[in-house]
């Protein structure tokens, strides 16, 4: 240990996974520093920062989206990080500036019936407009930050234009009005309510890993699939972090940065949370998540993608996307 025993680093997170638990103990075990964690929705977050303004105790920010990372960067949230290590180890389209950065990233993927379509009548996210999906649709609100990300990142790839236009055909293909998260979009495929959905990487290997007969159910009923392959790629949103403004510990920030980079913490992101790490090349230990294969990823910046959240809630509005 290198760190006095009261030492601490208090962190503001969204997550709520339980294997966050096991790389604080890790990280304290290596360098004295107790984690303290406040664990809340990314909004209610950020709200709380902006009441607590400069009293407040947080040292760390870590939210699981791109647009919520550049809501809270654009409040002024955060401040420089300097740090070589993180600039070292993290490409640059995981790093927004000095403010931000990347800790693992999540694919946007494409899940669909395996009795109602194919593959190959889902190969791109553009396809989900087609009129073989009219009724076969189903998503969580536009407004949530996993949507809005898609759209930002689509607004970019295919213009506003053509973007507002795959919306609106999108909007008329649903099945219900938006509701639930992720993993209720696939339940709600294999159960029949819905033909085609959209859903995080993540969500799928868990319910691959899954030991419940419900879980395997699911998972014998839907198909999945890349998108974009021959053009721009699929999707790819970061769960990130940063160092904020009024930190009081800001040495014990940046070291607590560095080590969920490291290759001890992203082996137990990957392994344990089904989330591919922010390293390239780190060899990892999960049957499911390595069953997703070998895939070409969008690689528009994450600071981009989060950047246009407000054109693409502007978008989804126009079109009424709830």
């Amino acid at each position: 240990m290198s760190a006095k025993s009261d030492e601490v680093v208090n962190v503001y997170t969204s997550r709520h996974y339980d294997i966050d638990g096991l790389i604080y103990k890790n990280f304290t075990e290596e360098t004295g520093i107790r984690v303290k964690e406040v664990s809340s929705k990314d909004q209610a977050l950020l709200e709380r920062l902006k009441n607590e303004g400069s009293n407040s105790p947080a040292d760390i920010l870590i939210l699981a989206d791109a647009a919520r990372l550049y809501k809270a960067q654009s409040s002024g949230f955060f401040q420089t990080l300097n740090s070589v290590k993180l600039k070292i180890a993290i490409p640059d389209q995981f790093r927004s500036g000095d403010s931000w950065v990347g800790l693992t990233t999540r694919a946007r993927i494409i899940v669909f019936n395996k009795e109602r379509f194919s593959i190959d009548d889902v190969k791109t996210y553009e396809d989900l407009a087609d009129k073989k999906f009219k009724n076969q649709f189903c998503s969580r609100t536009s407004s949530h930050p996993y949507m809005l990300s898609l759209i930002s990142s689509l607004i970019t790839n295919l213009g506003e234009k053509e973007a507002k236009a795959w919306a609106k055909k999108v909007v008329s293909n649903q099945a219900r009005k938006p509701k639930g998260g992720d993993t209720d979009q696939m339940r709600a495929i294999a159960s029949g309510e819905c033909g085609v959905a959209l859903t995080n990487s993540y969500y799928l290997v868990r319910l691959m890993r899954s030991k419940s007969p419900k879980d395997q159910r699911v998972i014998n009923a839907i198909g999945y699939s890349m998108p974009n392959q021959l053009s721009f790629g699929t999707h790819i949103n970061v769960t990130g972090g940063g160092i904020l403004k009024n930190a009081p510990n800001p040495d014990n920030a940046r070291r607590f940065l560095e080590y969920l980079a490291s290759r001890n913490a992203q082996k137990i992101f990957a392994e344990r949370n089904n989330e591919w790490p922010i390293l390239e090349d780190l060899p990892i230990k999960n049957t499911a998540l390595s069953s997703l294969g070998e895939f070409k990823r969008d690689r528009l910046s994450i600071e981009l993608i989060g950047k246009n959240q407000f054109k693409a809630q502007s978008l989804a509005d126009s079109v009424n996307w709830r």
